[in-house]
């Protein structure tokens, strides 16, 4: 079967059996929307009304990653493909930080929803999420970050991702792809990474198989020092991912909670001065690393309904 051919939202019934998730499925479409620069924005909209729970993945993921934990949450939500990742356009600056991300999402909130969401991001996807709440206030009901701060170590766990991106850019098949990820202790099933590698992952017109996502190519570059225009260190690439982050939760005036994995990125120095920084802001610790909404799905979507319907 063809990738044109294959159906995003078929892997539901089999996530939802998985996670022991019963009753009837949300209604899955992909919508699209034009940027004014030329660039095109992707989502993922579930359920019939009109969307409550927005979600902003992390660097390298996309918007099906949220999938399990939608199906747990129960209600209507928005899930955005991130320029640079999913069916989203590649940015040609390669500025995917979360002030120039942030636009981007602001647009897609103001075409796609009707009310103030609850905005839940992960990773890159916490910071992009911090600076939409703090410039457009009249969009977000509550801010969710997952497992991720501005202060977050360079140094830490977080080298393991670009480790696992800074290989190849193409492969000969997605059994290629995910014989690597579960190589690196990713994705956790053979099945859950072969469904994650799918999703996440294209056919070249010249057969070759290469990720959906910029930042595997600029973690390739990064590491290989194939393009100086592209090459930058590790450190100087979370330094400027992380830019402006604290001003960004400073400024946000909806309550802010954070998620983070007891094994996750965020240490606990680094929530002991999320804490000290953001005073009011609630934080939870779950058991779980860094992918929380692929390694606890229905735990994190049931912490989310009650947020959204509170």
């Amino acid at each position: 079967m063809t990738d044109t051919a294959f159906d995003e939202f078929s892997f539901l019934p089999s996530q939802a059996s998985d996670a022991g998730i019963e009753g009837p499925l949300p209604r899955g479409e992909r919508v699209t929307l034009a940027l004014a620069d030329g660039r095109s924005l992707s989502a993922l909209r579930y359920g019939d009304g009109a969307p409550v729970v927005t979600f902003l993945h992390g660097a390298g993921l996309n918007a099906h990653t949220w999938d399990t934990t939608i199906l747990a949450l129960g209600l209507p939500a928005l899930a955005i493909d991130l320029a640079g990742h999913g069916d989203s356009s590649w940015r040609d600056d390669f500025a995917y930080v979360a002030p120039v991300l942030a636009p981007d999402v602001v647009a897609a909130l103001e075409t796609w929803i009707d009310a103030p969401q609850v905005l839940v991001g992960q990773s890159l996807g916490g910071l992009v999420a911090a600076r939409v709440a703090a410039s457009r206030p009249d969009l977000v009901r509550e801010l969710v970050v997952v497992d991720i701060t501005p202060g977050i170590d360079p140094n830490g766990n977080a080298r393991q991702i670009r480790a696992f991106f800074a290989g190849p850019t193409d492969w000969a098949s997605r059994d290629d792809l995910v014989d690597r990820a579960l190589s690196f202790g990713l994705g956790g099933s053979r099945s859950a990474a072969e469904r994650g590698v799918y999703l996440n992952s294209r056919v070249r017109p010249d057969g070759r198989v290469e990720w959906k996502h910029h930042f595997a190519h600029l973690a390739a570059a990064q590491a290989n020092a194939a393009s100086t225009a592209e090459a930058t260190t590790p450190d100087a690439v979370s330094a400027a991912l992380s830019a402006g982050g604290w001003d960004d939760l400073a400024a946000v005036t909806s309550p802010i909670t954070l998620i983070r994995g007891d094994r996750g990125y965020v240490t606990e120095a680094d929530a002991a001065d999320f804490a000290a920084r953001v005073p009011a802001a609630s934080v939870v610790v779950v058991h779980t690393g860094h992918n929380v909404q692929e390694e606890i799905p229905v735990e994190l979507g049931v912490r989310l309904r009650h947020i959204a319907t509170a």
